[in-house]
């Protein structure tokens, strides 16, 4: 199994390949630099990097890049600086979704690949029927128009409920929810649900980062957890 991890060297990402290197998967990560993997991820020989920019790559090179793959999952975001949030490229995550749902479907793989996206609580599952208070919908609708990146998780898992949707002939999809992010030194009992359970405005929960790594890891290598979730946004927190 070969798995395609953008978004390798950020504080999800590290922990993802880690874990899929563990458990004797091989994989490709596309960094900016390869300077930024811890060096026991950096110099396993199961895995091969590629520095670049994603968004940078022509069509032609992220398809050799994802063919012959079996998954692929993206732990990208915007870094929690000023430049960072508000900045260009303001839809790095939703493009790099769509160009890699294209790249896939051009290899015209002989069974569909597993694209798995790292999200947020604070995106809506629009197919479920998930309420939230007016207070919640006004500063949504803020984060909306003033933060950049909550957009673009939106839109980014818009695109896989619309667009790619339940049939794709060539991708499938699970877009995992994490609540607040916190650093944890192990995995730790989790919850997985199919909606928020608590507001991630007002009431927000807890999810260890190397938590959201192995629910990744998870979905890419156990076939009952992914025909559990795929096409779904499963919400993910730290059992208390």
């Amino acid at each position: 199994m070969t798995t395609l991890v953008v978004g390798a060297t950020g504080a999800t990402g590290r922990l993802l390949v880690q874990q899929l290197l563990d458990r004797r998967i091989a994989v490709r990560a596309i960094v900016r630099s390869a300077a930024r993997l811890p060096a026991s991820v950096r110099d396993h020989s199961g895995l091969t990097v590629t520095e670049a920019s994603l968004l940078d790559l022509s069509d032609d090179d992220l398809a050799r890049h994802v063919s012959g793959c079996d998954a692929v999952a993206s732990c990208l975001g915007h870094n929690l600086s000023l430049r960072g949030i508000l900045g260009p490229p303001h839809r790095l995550v939703t493009e790099s979704v769509r160009r890699l749902c294209r790249a896939i479907e051009s290899t015209r793989p002989a069974r569909p690949v597993r694209l798995v996206l790292m999200s947020s609580a604070g995106v809506r599952n629009h197919d479920l029927d998930e309420r939230v208070s007016v207070g919640q919908r006004i500063v949504l609708g803020l984060l909306r128009v003033l933060v950049p990146p909550h957009a673009d998780n939106e839109q980014a898992a818009g695109f896989l409920r619309v667009r790619v949707g339940q049939g794709h002939g060539a991708v499938r999809w699970v877009a995992v929810r994490p609540d607040s992010l916190l650093d944890a030194g192990a995995v730790s009992p989790y919850e997985i649900h199919r909606s928020p359970v608590r507001s991630a405005l007002f009431d927000p929960g807890k999810t260890s980062r190397i938590n959201v790594a192995d629910v990744m890891t998870r979905l890419i290598t156990e076939d009952a957890l992914w025909s559990e979730w795929q096409g779904r946004m499963p919400v993910v927190y730290d059992r208390d």
